[in-house]
């Protein structure tokens, strides 16, 4: 099987965004940003009991304006919301040539060396994150198996050396002419163990890996949404 080559820098920020506690050292770190890429704020002031009735009507227009200005100069990733399933999110990335969707309430964070990382707060263990490395194959199948190119890698980027990995599935399929490969895995630490999901594929002259999981304690109730992440990968010629 063909080496993937992965610079160590985009190596530490995959470990830090899939071993990270949940203890607040590892929070005061990241950078917060809004799901629509701006943050507004709106303060009241107290109005005389007479100019309640004017202020009230004027309200209601602003705030039909700020909506109707916030449709027109959203990002346009926000527009494929419309075609994300109940209780998910789009992204779309028209410069990598990518999208896929992600659970409502999850935030997105910066990571040195991650392209997009989204996140529970609450639970950090469960994520999603998309890579991108430039490659001179064509194919995924250029790189091996499934099982081969998933193997490798969970022992040199998706995991410590540190951690206890096992591989439980990998798998092959095509959307639209492209092929995807797909694996489930399991990286234990001392503290904790994270249950995983991963989707690779080539395109753009690129190597795609999108990486979601949760803490296996919660893998039942979270199993279906994170299918839903890794079924809606999808990446498009730019």
């Amino acid at each position: 099987m063909a080496a993937l080559q992965t610079p160590p820098a985009i190596q530490r920020s995959l470990f830090f965004s899939l071993t990270c506690s949940s203890s607040s050292q590892h929070h005061k770190n990241l950078v917060f940003k809004g799901r629509k890429g701006f943050q507004f704020h709106v303060r009241a002031a107290a109005s005389p009991p007479a100019q309640q009735d004017r202020s009230g009507r004027r309200q209601i227009l602003v705030a039909g304006v700020i909506a109707s200005s916030m449709s027109v100069s959203l990002p346009e990733s926000a527009s494929f919301a419309a075609e994300a399933k109940k209780g998910f999110l789009a992204v779309t990335d028209r410069k990598d040539g990518y999208s896929f969707l992600y659970p409502f309430g999850w935030q997105e964070v910066v990571i040195q060396g991650q392209d997009k990382v989204f996140k529970d707060v609450i639970e950090p263990l469960e994520s999603v994150s998309v890579n991108t490395v430039a490659t001179s194959k064509g194919d995924i199948r250029d790189l091996g198996s499934p099982q081969e190119v998933a193997e490798t890698l969970i022992k040199k980027v998706l995991a410590p050396p540190s951690q206890k990995t096992k591989l439980v599935e990998a798998s092959e399929h095509d959307v639209d002419g492209k092929t995807y490969y797909t694996f489930e895995f399991i990286a234990q630490a001392p503290n904790f163990t994270r249950h995983a999901l991963g989707t690779v594929t080539i395109g753009n002259g690129k190597f795609y890996t999108l990486t979601t999981g949760a803490n296996e304690r919660r893998w039942e109730k979270m199993k279906d949404k994170l299918h839903t992440v890794i079924d809606s990968f999808k990446t498009f010629v730019v």
